[in-house]
């Protein structure tokens, strides 16, 4: 089982994401990381979710930042959104992620900042206690 899953909109993203992963490491939680586009991949995205067992989502992405909210609209599980700056600053992509609608809540850390993303899901992760299982091996993909 995987305690957090980390998607990226694009491999561009990486490095963002490289900066959840250091901190995950440091605590007893596993991961994966996986690129997969909401506007260009919508159904193995849709899939990914569907079979993906993951208990928090850490979703990173740019421009329009559509993948936090299709993520948040396909799960009942806490989704984290990292804007990207890739243009007007990131405040387009925090913009989108902040604005989902009633019923689609998606949390938001500031731009380009994948370490609270890391440490958000952790504390989310850590009021669950013993409810769930500890694994230490952690899994990458891509």
């Amino acid at each position: 089982m995987v305690h957090i899953s980390i998607i990226m909109g694009s491999e561009s993203d990486r490095a963002i994401s490289d900066r959840a992963v250091s901190i995950i490491e440091k605590t007893k939680y596993t991961y994966e990381v996986v690129v997969i586009s909401a506007h260009r991949n919508p159904d193995e995205l849709e899939e990914y979710i569907k079979k993906d067992q993951a208990l928090i989502y850490i979703t990173i992405a740019g421009l329009s930042a559509a993948l936090p909210g299709v993520v948040a609209s396909k799960t009942k599980k806490p989704v984290i959104g990292v804007p990207v700056s890739a243009k007007l600053g990131g405040l387009d992509a925090l913009l989108s992620i902040a604005q989902m609608p009633p019923g689609v809540p998606v949390a938001s850390v500031g731009i380009d900042n994948g370490a609270n993303g890391a440490h958000m899901a952790i504390r989310i992760l850590d009021l669950l206690g013993d409810n769930i299982q500890t694994k230490t091996t952690k899994k990458a993909k891509s």
